[in-house]
């Protein structure tokens, strides 16, 4: 059921007040009947209020990758420098080139 032109939003106040009713136990069905709103549209309110009430505490990684150190390209050529080797030692015994 599309929203009409001009309707207006529902107020924070009466959200609130279906989420709690929500969380002490209400049906999203019950809720709907009783504030003549479509089930869909009490479904995403208590979605979305849930979400604001999760605590998000660490961050999303964005961005560049953090840089290495000197220690770690050292062993990192070490361990690559390492596997040319067997491979280069690998072709040989196998008469490859």
């Amino acid at each position: 059921m599309p929203r009409r032109k001009g309707t207006p939003n529902t107020p924070q106040t009466i959200i609130d007040e279906i989420v709690r009713k929500h969380h002490e136990g209400k049906s999203v069905k019950s809720l709907a009947a009783e504030y003549n709103k479509p089930f869909k549209t009490i479904k995403n309110m208590c979605t979305r209020e849930n979400n604001k009430l999760r605590n998000f505490s660490v961050p999303k990684q964005r961005g560049r990758k953090p840089a290495k150190t000197l220690q770690e390209y050292k062993y990192e050529n070490k361990r690559l420098k390492m596997g040319n080797e067997l491979l280069r030692d690998f072709l040989s015994l196998t008469e490859r080139k």
